[in-house]
């Protein structure tokens, strides 16, 4: 899983995002590319030993049907894994889109709340001017 502290996007900070995401990602990578070679060892056959007695040829059988029905379990459980990540990390992206969505929503929220607040201002002063004016009046 990924945490990252939230960042205040800008369009001038793009080039930042994209290069922490680049980083992320090569991260990930490396983490994946490390535990498939750490694995790698169950999907080669064993090596015969020279220093272990030879087996007779039933037990030898057992072993290699053994050692292939293993390979088999762990090479659909790595593939599961494998679909398991790439699905993660397309909700991971699309997570990241819509933050990005959001706080572009907010951003203009907030702009539109400015405006709506200078507005209300600008009528309210006006109005104040317009009952001076009319006090003015009345009082001459």
């Amino acid at each position: 899983m990924n945490a990252m502290r939230p960042e205040k996007i800008e369009t001038t900070e793009t080039e930042t995002v994209d290069t922490n995401l680049a980083a992320v990602t090569e991260v990930e990578a490396g983490i994946r590319d490390f535990v498939r070679n750490d694995i790698a060892y169950l999907r080669r056959p064993a090596a015969a030993t020279t220093d272990a007695p030879p087996l007779d040829p039933s037990a030898e059988a057992t072993v290699n049907n053994v050692n292939s029905l293993i390979q088999r379990v762990a090479g659909t459980s790595l593939a599961e894994i494998e679909n398991l990540v790439s699905e993660l990390e397309s909700l991971r992206d699309l997570l990241h889109a819509e933050g990005q969505r959001v706080q572009r929503e907010i951003s203009g929220y907030a702009q539109l709340s400015q405006a709506a607040m200078k507005s209300t201002r600008m009528i309210a002063d006006n109005v104040a001017q317009w009952k001076r004016a009319a006090d003015g009046l009345r009082n001459s």
